[in-house]
């Protein structure tokens, strides 16, 4: 709304990660130089600890961009509430090994055999797990298991435990001092400072404006942004994003102190988002219990997908509901019933015969009989929920074992999912963030045949088939030469932007994905239409 008024080539202060705008606070390079030391010194065991908003996602971010592909084979799990056995099968997973075998054993056999050959060739494998904190102490004396892989000279792979300051509680258990031992380097995260939150702001609207300054924070408005932040990166960007609407309201290009303090007041009247904003109302609320607290704000954040589901727990009954149901079934019969239900959305036949197992590669095999293609997905149900893409998603049951489950569309703000479980066929979000395991499998169509590893240099028809999709979605202006040249690599490059995709410039299945939804000339099934309205 107020990138044109300001000249900014794309909004400045969103809360999602863009590495476009990665500013390293004082604390953040120390934290990194630390993650760096431990990685290159093969220590083993690293752990970094930061309160909500402190930029620990980015942080990782930055470090796995900075990792040499040629040198480093890294993994990172972001939902690590698992059983130990599915712990084992995620990180084969990530490591595109054998991992639906159901024997601890094996699978830390394929593992060693992997490490062995990677530490064969120089390379160095590296393990993050974000939200550590929810880790269950047996999950945790299976990753102190892996690290005992290792050579007379160093470990075969490098752990690193990302969590909330209660990773750093919960290591300390004398059931876990064998784990906590063996953390050599260890670093809490802290808000940055006022000078470096004045910097982190100057420098995000210099990026967004590509290097001019056409909005200015005033010094008072500045002190009101740490005073009320803290100096956490994700609540002064939601601080920031709504004083340049004030701004843009107002028709003003310096924000003021006033100014800020309305913005402020603003935001604060809304749902609050995290324990930054959870303190200040305890604050106000100076007699109430803090069980109360928590309830209200608990249910404020009902609706909310961008939320942290670590923070959202759902009714306990509904996702034992679910899960207790889905258990009746057989993985493969979940599996078919959920996969055909999305067919159903497509137009397409419906499949007859389960698959032999519920691995990834068979579930593409799956979708191959029908014409398709299977983009896998594992991060957070905002996130999934931004792609506007039906999907199977996997739900995991109180014996670590897993289900599926089709999400079919949205509903006013409910998620529809098929076949109808516990005798509804609509949740809200945390409901099924209960037993979701962040993992989902999104079915989709390359109509065009454009093959994802087409790169800058590439020439040809399936190129100019790209160029015209990127016309259609208003991400390239020039005209269709058949040649993946700059202005092709800039304009996939604006896309994913727009989408939350990690800007690559390649066309990748997630950007084919939603490039067919948004280019025009093609209707595959959404969760919403296109204009954001409930189709």
């Amino acid at each position: 709304m107020y990138c044109d008024y300001y000249g900014f080539k794309e909004k400045p202060f969103t809360l999602t990660p863009n590495p476009d705008f990665i500013y390293l606070s004082s604390n953040h390079q120390e934290a990194f130089a630390h993650l760096l030391y431990g990685i290159d010194n093969q220590t083993g065991f690293i752990e970094l600890t930061g309160e909500v908003g402190t930029g620990k996602t980015t942080l990782i971010r930055t470090l796995l961009g900075q990792l040499d592909p040629e040198t480093h084979r890294t993994g990172l799990l972001f939902n690590p509430s698992l059983s130990p056995l599915a712990l084992m099968q995620s990180i084969n997973r990530e490591y595109r090994l054998p991992s639906t075998d159901t024997s601890h054993a094996d699978l830390l056999e394929e593992l060693n055999r992997f490490l062995l050959q990677q530490n064969s060739a120089g390379h160095t494998v590296v393990l993050v797990i974000d939200e550590a904190q929810n880790l269950e102490p047996a999950v945790l004396e299976q990753i102190r298991l892996i690290s005992n892989l290792e050579t007379e000279r160093h470990k075969l792979i490098q752990i690193v435990l990302v969590g909330q300051p209660e990773l750093k509680q919960l290591l300390q258990k004398p059931e876990l001092r064998q784990l906590s031992q063996r953390v050599t380097v260890r670093y809490h995260l802290c808000p940055m400072d006022f000078t470096d939150t004045q910097a982190y702001i100057r420098h995000r609207l210099r990026v967004a404006a590509e290097g001019k300054e056409t909005v200015v924070f005033g010094a008072g408005a500045l002190r009101w942004i740490y005073r009320l932040s803290g100096g956490l990166p994700r609540l002064i960007n939601a601080y920031c994003d709504r004083a340049l609407l004030l701004g843009y309201t107002r028709e003003t290009r310096e924000i003021t102190a006033g100014m800020m303090a309305a913005a402020i007041a603003d935001i604060r009247k809304e749902q609050p988002r995290n324990a930054k904003f959870r303190n200040y109302l305890a604050a106000a609320i100076l007699g109430m219990a803090v069980l109360a607290v928590a309830g209200t704000y608990l249910a404020k954040l009902a609706g909310q997908p961008q939320g942290n589901t670590s923070r959202n727990q759902p009714a306990p009954t509904v996702a034992l509901s679910i899960q207790q149901e889905l258990a009746r079934l057989t993985e493969q019969e979940s599996a078919l019933q959920g996969y055909n239900a999305l067919l159903q959305l497509w137009s397409v036949a419906p499949i007859e015969t389960p698959p032999p197992t519920t691995s990834a590669a068979d579930l593409e095999k799956f979708a191959q009989q029908r014409g398709q293609q299977l983009f896998r997905f594992h991060g957070k149900l905002g996130d999934l929920l931004r792609l506007n893409v039906p999907a199977l998603l996997e739900i995991k049951l109180t014996d670590g074992g897993k289900r599926y489950l089709a999400l079919t569309g949205l509903d006013r703000g409910r998620l529809l999912v098929a076949p109808a479980v516990a005798g509804r066929n609509s949740f809200s979000n945390e409901e099924l963030n209960g037993c979701w395991s962040g993992r989902a499998y999104l079915p989709w169509k390359n109509f065009l045949d454009i093959p994802p590893m087409l790169r800058q240099g590439s020439r040809g028809n399936r190129v100019s088939r790209l160029q015209t999709l990127l016309k259609g979605a208003g991400a390239y202006q020039g005209p269709v030469t058949a040649v993946f040249d700059l202005a092709t690599v800039a304009a996939l490059k604006d896309f994913q932007r727009a989408r939350g995709i990690d800007p690559d410039g390649l066309p990748g299945n997630e950007t084919l994905l939603l490039l067919y939804r948004y280019g025009g000339g093609f209707f595959p099934p959404g969760l919403t239409s296109k204009d954001g309205g409930e189709g």
